[in-house]
């Protein structure tokens, strides 16, 4: 009897213990991003001349342009927005926000409207972009995304001698 019940017991522990295929374990698109806070220091005075976004088949993209070297960032998950200087709070659509600070001021840089600097409809993460202000040569800009996802940010050369702060934000984990 006790063989009996031994040899059910290693049966049943031979089918809960079986490996998972390295197929089902791949992470969508090879994604190993995380979502835990990416920043750089440093500070510049190279201003943030605009926002642009744009849909790729495994995530979502944001680039901030800048005329001259990316002085530095902060790119975080935060419960709200928050507005530089006053510390008000801007709702935004989705159920995460991704608040992107960058070191560079950006007093020229006039959006005509803040709170939707991109139409994002249809994008597969991103809800609403928005513009927090700027503060003492700081620069923030706001994602409201579908849900907390993981991201990576970037900083690319040019063109000439601009510089790009790239924040990709992944459709899936």
């Amino acid at each position: 009897m006790r063989r009996a019940f031994l040899s059910v017991v290693l049966l049943l522990a031979a089918f809960v213990m079986v490996p998972v295929s390295p197929a089902s374990a791949t992470p969508h698109c090879g994604i190993t991003w995380g979502s835990l806070e990416k920043s750089a220091a440093g500070l510049s005075q190279a201003p943030v001349t605009g926002v642009r976004t744009g849909r790729h088949a495994c995530y979502d993209r944001l680039v901030l342009d800048v005329a001259g070297h990316v002085g530095g960032y902060t790119v975080r998950y935060v419960p709200h927005i928050t507005q530089d200087g006053s510390g008000a709070v801007i709702p935004t659509r989705g159920g995460a926000a991704l608040q992107i600070t960058v070191n560079d001021p950006a007093e020229s840089w006039a959006p005509s409207n803040p709170l939707e600097l991109r139409n994002v409809a249809g994008y597969s993460t991103f809800r609403q972009v928005v513009h927090a202000g700027t503060f003492e040569g700081y620069t923030t800009v706001g994602l409201g995304l579908r849900a907390r996802l993981p991201f990576r940010v970037l900083v690319l050369a040019g063109p000439g001698s601009s510089s790009r702060l790239v924040v990709d934000v992944a459709h899936h984990w």
